[in-house]
């Protein structure tokens, strides 16, 4: 019985510390879709860094994050906790919510897309990860406020970003890819 009652342990601790892990240091992670082509792949396993989310650090252009799209809701402790991938493994639970994306705008930038191309601050973008040249899409004009960024997948035509879904809350990044 007492070697049953160490076995019982012995994986509760595992189980603790992975959670943590999970939450605080880094975490597996899947893409979900064809947004970040040819960068990342449908289903690619990657792994995220999550001492830029726990310790409040803003992603720097370029950097490839997983945010919580949800930008409508705060997002709480209680989140992270019940998004853990471990615990929604357990659950059976793919969750849709999570996008991975290219940050494009910091705090203050000004974005502008005009004629299928994109400039920041008056420069054009250039861009080496993109799968293809954007689709016409109508010129449009965002300043990223305080306190959000503004992201885009690198396959332009079929990726939902912050062109949809809005700017982004520093509080939705949920890291950094590694």
């Amino acid at each position: 019985m007492k070697e049953i009652w160490a076995w019982v342990r012995s994986l509760a601790a595992a189980f603790v510390l992975t959670i943590l892990i999970g939450l605080f240091v880094f975490q597996p992670t899947k893409v979900l879709g064809h947004s970040m082509d040819p960068t990342l792949h449908n289903e690619q396993r990657i792994y995220v860094s999550k001492l830029s989310h726990t310790f409040g650090y803003q992603p720097d252009y370029g950097d490839i994050v997983i945010i919580d799209s949800r930008v409508d809701r705060v997002r709480s402790f209680k989140d992270d906790v019940l998004e853990h991938p471990l615990l929604r493994w357990i659950r059976g639970d793919n969750d849709p919510n999570m996008y991975v994306k290219r940050v494009i705008g910091k705090p203050g930038d000004v974005l502008e897309l005009k004629n299928s191309k994109l400039y920041r601050n008056g420069e054009l973008l250039e861009e080496p990860y993109l799968k293809e040249a954007m689709q016409p899409e109508p010129n449009r004009k965002w300043t990223v406020p305080e306190g959000n960024i503004f992201v885009m997948g690198d396959n332009r035509n079929h990726s939902k970003d912050s062109r949809e879904i809005g700017f982004i809350p520093f509080s939705h990044i949920l890291g950094t890819k590694i």
